[in-house]
């Protein structure tokens, strides 16, 4: 079963707006329906989307947003009745199909099946989760759905027993080559929407509760004193590649996120500090002390179109940052370790390949403890709560002193 929408051509108004109608497509028939109260101009809708565009500044407003939001809702209602018919094996028609979407949804106990609950769980975080979480929640929902598609699981709130995880953990890593640590989270995640569930009176399994994966600790990947030096003097041909350079080292200056970086604006800025909201932990009036390092960045932006730092994407400025390395010559031979299962994988590559916006936060803290400065003073600057994630940072800090100390004693 498909759900569509497409613009009623038939019946064009005077004013020039056209209907947007729903198609859904099953084996022996298709069910058409106007969405009430959206219209659109032919030039207005965008075919391949299937949603209306905005217009341009020169036409009135065509109301996309709203009109595009409806679309959604109704795209996912049809979506949550695909399921229900799929979970209990009805086989729809036509008449079933109107019956339903006429009279709403409520004469259908969506929320006690698996799925529909799961975007009910999503639904429901958009207020208290933070996006970047509601987008790994989806991921692993499709990961479920995939599962259960596959395999011919029926995937239930009463067939989360250790059957099911047997044949999940199969299905990760013999399927799908999932590495140990997002098969962790796929479990987390799992258990966390199963808690949520059970606290709404969904289910009474308990079975999941019992389900253990743990993820391996991985390599901390970043640039070393030297690296990062090479790295901030290096003469950039593309003006481009320029500006990449200077907002991931103003990161590895500050150990500030890149997601706190990207909206960093003026009034966030003083003479030797920041003082900003911490976008993650909600942390308010965080202040960052400046180094002069910071401050030579801040100074180069300052007045122009770009202050207080030229932003982009963080998908493209992940790109790019590893080209800036690339172009540096920060070519150290890298190996990391992740595991399949029991299947170890070892991959070595040049260290500009491992460099993304997040190796910035991890080049202040190491450089920092290896500079000699406090535990508890860079810890109250990168505001790390957990103090596991922490060490290890402490760990590396450790182990080059020592094998500073060796080389300059040992070789007397």
């Amino acid at each position: 079963m498909q759900v569509s929408f497409h613009l009623r051509q038939d019946k064009i108004k005077k004013s020039g707006l056209i209907p947007i109608r729903m198609l859904i497509s099953a084996q022996g028939f298709k069910y058409f329906k106007v969405i009430s109260g959206i219209d659109c101009k032919k030039e207005h809708w965008d075919e391949r989307n299937q949603r209306v565009k905005s217009p341009r500044k020169t036409e009135a407003y065509n109301y996309h947003v709203e009109y595009n939001k409806k679309l959604d809702e109704t795209e996912n209602e049809v979506k949550k009745l695909f399921r229900y018919i799929l979970l209990n094996n009805i086989i729809p028609s036509k008449e079933f199909i109107a019956e339903k979407l006429d009279n709403g949804l409520s004469s259908i106990n969506l929320s006690n099946e698996f799925f529909p609950a799961f975007d009910e769980f999503i639904e429901k975080g958009k207020n208290v989760k933070a996006k970047s979480t509601l987008k790994k929640y989806q991921s692993v929902l499709n990961f479920y759905e995939e599962f259960s598609e596959f395999t011919g699981y029926p995937v239930r709130f009463d067939t989360i027993n250790f059957d099911f995880f047997e044949q999940f953990t199969d299905y990760c890593f013999e399927r799908k080559n999932t590495l140990n640590n997002y098969f962790a989270k796929l479990i987390s995640v799992l258990k966390t929407f199963m808690n949520w569930s059970y606290e709404r009176g969904y289910h009474d399994n308990l079975e999941y509760k019992k389900f253990k994966a743990s993820g391996q600790e991985t390599e901390v990947i970043y640039l070393t004193m030297e690296e990062l030096m090479t790295l901030y003097h290096h003469k950039f041909h593309n003006k481009k590649l320029s500006k990449i350079r200077d907002v991931y080292c103003f990161g590895c200056f500050t150990g500030l996120r890149y997601s706190d970086i990207s909206q960093l604006r003026p009034s966030n800025i003083f003479e030797d500090n920041l003082v900003l909201n911490i976008k993650k932990t909600k942390t308010i009036a965080h202040k960052i002390p400046l180094n002069n390092f910071a401050k030579e960045i801040l100074k180069k932006y300052n007045g122009t179109i770009y202050e207080p730092l030229p932003i982009i994407s963080d998908v493209k400025f992940n790109k790019h940052i590893k080209e800036c390395c690339r172009f540096a010559k920060i070519t150290t031979p890298t190996t990391t370790t992740r595991w399949i299962g029991q299947r170890r994988i070892d991959t070595t590559e040049p260290k500009w390949k491992l460099i993304t916006s997040h190796t910035a936060r991890k080049t202040f803290v190491t450089n920092s403890l290896v500079l000699g400065m406090k535990e508890m003073v860079v810890r109250n600057i990168t505001g790390h709560k957990q103090e596991a994630t922490f060490r290890r940072y402490v760990k590396i800090a450790e182990d080059l002193k020592k094998r500073e100390m060796d080389q300059a004693w040992n070789n007397i």
